[in-house]
């Protein structure tokens, strides 16, 4: 078990849109979110950029800054590669990188990587067992490298407890967040990313929030997370109900996103990433990180 966890702050920011800008833009996003006072930026791995090579980039520029991935995709790359990318990464940028790890959905993985994804929560086990036997020869980092599992269910928030820093549940309300932090019990560092809309009117809001929910409404994972929190099959129909979409994405004022967030950490949250939406979800949301960091008082 990694009993310490690297300090990434209380607030930090969740972006899947500096993979739609050049690399040395994305760089100068990165700059910005530090400036702005935010403890990490998360970012996610796709079908975009490599995610140790992305997070390489934004790293080198920024200088305290940490870099979160949220979520390496397991099935990526080989055990012994993942930790091999793992201890580079940590040792160039002591203190700065945590790897976020997880078994990703069905689709991604057998549709487009072609592998076996009839295993997932055994398969985290042994790859998890494989990392820590991996050889690796060149130094390594003073402070030890770091992994956070994505987990929503019992078992994997138990296992990211058990056998590494914490976890990183996605796509979940406060209600899940007291959940994850009973299972995993008190220590272990609970990172939650949080979806918010920063529009008042009701009908543009929700609009944007089921656009961007779209295609986690699809997916197995998530859909069963929420109906073990008790969302009935009639909120999950449709894009889901106005009470769900409302649930998922906080929107309204700066500080109706605030009020959510410090219910995530009232629930039990060490950090809440939050991810800034709007209908072009290329758009990188500087203005709203903007605005997030003043009414938070971090600049």
């Amino acid at each position: 078990m990694q009993n310490e966890h690297i300090d990434i702050g209380t607030y930090g920011i969740w972006t899947g849109t500096l993979d739609a800008v050049p690399s040395a833009r994305a760089g100068e996003y990165a700059a910005e979110i530090e400036e702005l006072g935010f403890g990490a930026v998360w970012i996610p791995e796709t079908v975009a950029r490599e995610v140790f090579v992305s997070s390489t980039l934004l790293l080198g520029a920024t200088r305290t800054l940490k870099v979160a991935t949220g979520i390496a995709n397991r099935y990526g790359r080989d055990p012994m590669t993942c930790a091999a990318a793992q201890e580079t990464v940590a040792e160039a940028f002591p203190g700065r990188f945590l790897l976020g790890l997880g078994v990703s959905h069905e689709h991604l993985v057998s549709k487009i990587r072609h592998h076996d994804y009839s295993k997932p929560y055994s398969g985290m086990v042994s790859y998890l067992d494989d990392m820590e036997k991996a050889y690796f020869f060149s130094p390594k980092s003073e402070v030890p490298a770091q992994t956070v599992l994505a987990a929503l269910g019992p078992k994997m928030l138990e296992l990211a407890a058990t056998r590494t820093a914490g976890a990183h549940p996605y796509f979940v309300p406060p209600e899940h967040t007291a959940f994850a932090r009973e299972v995993m019990g008190d220590g272990p560092l609970l990172a939650v990313e949080q979806m918010a809309v920063l529009e008042t009117d009701p009908a543009v809001a929700r609009e944007v929030a089921r656009s961007n929910m779209a295609i986690y409404m699809g997916l197995p994972n998530y859909l069963n997370n929420l109906r073990r929190l008790g969302w009935s099959e009639e909120d999950l129909a449709d894009g889901g109900s106005d009470k769900l979409v409302d649930a998922i994405v906080v929107w309204g004022s700066v500080d109706d996103v605030l009020a959510r967030v410090q219910a995530h950490l009232d629930a039990g949250a060490d950090h809440v990433c939050i991810q800034t939406l709007r209908q072009n979800q290329t758009e990188v949301p500087v203005e709203d990180w903007r605005e997030l960091s003043g009414a938070l008082g971090l600049a």
